[in-house]
């Protein structure tokens, strides 16, 4: 992120996916790096303003998801 901030002063960071997540409407997942592998949904939940999540590397089954209480899109997976 360090070497991003230079480059793209207009974003907002974050120091965690959590603190990202504060107050969003929906959680874009666009990497697989693995501190996104492994999220606490219940604590995501609490802290977004809509339990939405739009996972673009298809790193979560729909149906673990739903099971947590969120609305889940993948891209290029069945239902």
């Amino acid at each position: 992120m360090e070497q991003a901030r230079p480059l793209l002063p207009e974003i907002a960071y974050a120091s965690d996916p959590y603190d990202c997540a504060e107050g969003a409407d929906a959680l874009v997942l666009v990497t697989e790096w693995d501190a996104f592998r492994a999220l606490d949904f219940e604590r995501l939940r609490a802290t977004m303003a809509a339990p939405v999540v739009v996972d673009l590397r298809n790193v979560y089954r729909a149906e673990d998801i739903a099971r947590r209480g969120f609305r889940y899109t993948s891209v290029g997976q069945a239902g």
